[in-house]
């Protein structure tokens, strides 16, 4: 049980942190791609999947046991990166580097769902929903790079 308290911890702060970076003026002015969703869906989406990623995260932790396994660190690097995107978008505005970051992002989901398969299945199919929004979050990133 103390495990799944410090990954909740560790998901809620970067959850948290993410908050501080927040789309502004900046961000109103530019010109967004065709499918970009109203503001309101990000809360709904993201508290979803950050509640699957810490579920995930402690299932893998459970059954590996060693912060040195391959599931276990590959969760947590994009745990890292995930908090890092909002500060390279919007605090830094720099939609380039944000997308460098958001597909590092992609590839270390891909890693956890590869990885934790082996230790559970429920843990590596709780991010593929994540998987699927990040790739969605990368066309977003990506066309308002291309469209500014």
């Amino acid at each position: 049980m103390p495990a799944l308290i410090i990954i909740l911890a560790l998901v809620v702060l970067t959850a948290s942190f993410g908050t501080i970076f927040t789309p502004g003026p900046w961000y109103d002015q530019l010109t967004k791609p065709s499918l970009t969703p109203p503001g309101w869906v990000f809360t709904p989406v993201w508290l979803t999947l950050y509640l699957m990623i810490a579920f995930a995260g402690w299932l893998a932790w459970d059954r590996a046991g060693r912060l040195s396994h391959p599931a276990v660190m590959s969760w947590a690097g994009q745990l890292v990166l995930n908090a890092t995107w909002s500060w390279i978008f919007f605090g830094l505005e720099n939609p380039e580097v944000a997308f460098a970051n958001i597909m590092l992002i992609l590839v270390l989901i891909i890693c956890f769902i590869r990885y934790a398969y082996s230790l559970s299945r429920t843990a590596s199919l709780l991010f593929v929903p994540y998987a699927l929004w990040i790739v969605f979050a990368a066309y977003l990133n990506l066309g308002i790079v291309l469209l500014n």
